[in-house]
């Protein structure tokens, strides 16, 4: 191995590169100082310089036969089994205790160590470990670097994946949980709980103090009394705060014919439609700052109460209805957009009750006084000292 200051192989051939048509032209005395000056340069002896600069093409040339190979399967073995020992290290962490290893465990007569294999042991480099040891290290377990896993038992048998785009049934909900906790965890904080319909766009969103399986199971019954259908999936993701036993009771036993699925780990997409929701229809209005105070609890969630209206009987939103893969590029094609309560009438899924409910409300709400009402909720969320934090700035 060329040592820091020293010259590579190839970094050689390109400086004689540069150099040929300088030694090419010049007269004698001049050749003669070149030659000095590489030889200087490359460290190389003056005789090899001439012939590399009088040759027709300074190209490394492939080597015509494969190199002998210095090391045997007898040794190959014994590396193998030093490195198993040592739970399959690096080649720059095996190489230099080989020997020294190799004789350790000889002594518990785990391996043969003849002193030509020794001598061997002793000059073998970091390279010649590193190819060994690639051949081999697919097959390697190594032993585990964390506890076992813990697995939630309350999540075994409840599928994972993602509840498909084009789904037309009203009712199969994709589910979340956003955290106000500002800059720390400590403590008991609000969090906002959403459900997103993927086949209508209809939102239901709720705050809640604390994540305890009470507060979930008031928001959660909340939610499905003001809720004008009927409610057949639900899908999270894999907090506790879901799948705890108390809560899939409830869910399984006191609320008939709801689905528990859930997402996948680490794949925020399998709850792609909720995660947009969470941005647009929570972030954006409550920003990143901590709500910890049952003043606030009341005032987001007087302010979700009208966003609810707002948003499900008068905003207009896209729905996808075709996706196409060209030249490896996904290109999406959305419908006309209508908004989440006309999708619902569509289906023909509302009782007449309901459905005379939801069209009263419609007809007697001004959305442009209920969007000023939204702003002026918000507004009073922070101007009356309930969050110091944003009062301050």
């Amino acid at each position: 191995m060329p040592t820091t200051d020293e010259m590579t192989l190839d970094e050689r051939r390109k400086y004689l590169k540069r150099m040929k048509p300088r030694y090419t032209v010049a007269d004698r005395g001049e050749r003669s100082r070149l030659l000095t000056e590489m030889e200087q340069v490359t460290g190389m002896h003056r005789k090899s310089l001439t012939r590399l600069v009088h040759a027709v093409s300074l190209e490394r040339k492939k080597r015509s036969s494969p190199r002998p190979c210095s090391y045997g399967v007898a040794v190959e073995r014994v590396v193998l089994k030093v490195w198993e020992s040592l739970d399959y290290v690096c080649a720059e962490r095996l190489t230099p205790s080989l020997l020294r290893m190799a004789q350790h465990l000889a002594g518990f007569g785990v391996l043969s160590l003849t002193a030509e294999i020794a001598a061997q042991l002793s000059t073998i480099s970091c390279a010649t470990v590193q190819r060994l040891l690639r051949k081999n290290r697919s097959r390697k377990t190594r032993l585990p670097r964390k506890g076992p896993e813990r697995a939630n038992q309350v999540t075994k048998g409840v599928p994972m994946g993602r509840i498909p785009w084009d789904t037309q049934q009203p009712g199969h909900f994709e589910v979340d949980l956003v955290h106000h906790s500002g800059e720390t965890t400590a403590g008991e904080y609000l969090h906002s709980l959403q459900m997103v319909d993927v086949a209508t766009g209809w939102s239901e969103r709720v705050a809640v103090l604390g994540r305890g399986q009470r507060a979930m199971e008031a928001a959660f019954r909340h939610i499905l009394e003001r809720m004008p259908f009927a409610v057949h999936e639900l899908h999270p993701d894999n907090g506790s705060e879901f799948f705890n036993y108390h809560l899939v009771h409830f869910w399984k036993e006191k609320v008939v014919g709801v689905q528990l699925s859930r997402s996948r780990p680490s794949q925020k997409n399998d709850n792609r439609m909720v995660e947009q929701k969470n941005e647009s229809l929570i972030r954006q209005y409550l920003g990143y700052d901590r709500l910890d105070t049952a003043e606030q609890l009341e005032a987001v969630n007087a302010l979700y109460e009208r966003m609810w209206i707002y948003y499900n009987v008068f905003q207009p939103v896209l729905h996808l209805i075709k996706k196409e893969v060209s030249d490896g590029k996904v290109k999406r094609r959305w419908d006309e957009a209508q908004t989440p309560y006309e999708r619902l009438l569509a289906t023909g899924v509302l009782s007449s009750e309901q459905r005379e409910r939801l069209q009263q409300l419609y007809l007697q709400t001004n959305q442009l006084a209920l969007r000023q009402e939204i702003y002026e909720r918000l507004t009073a969320l922070w101007e009356q000292q309930l969050c110091p934090q944003r009062t301050a700035a």
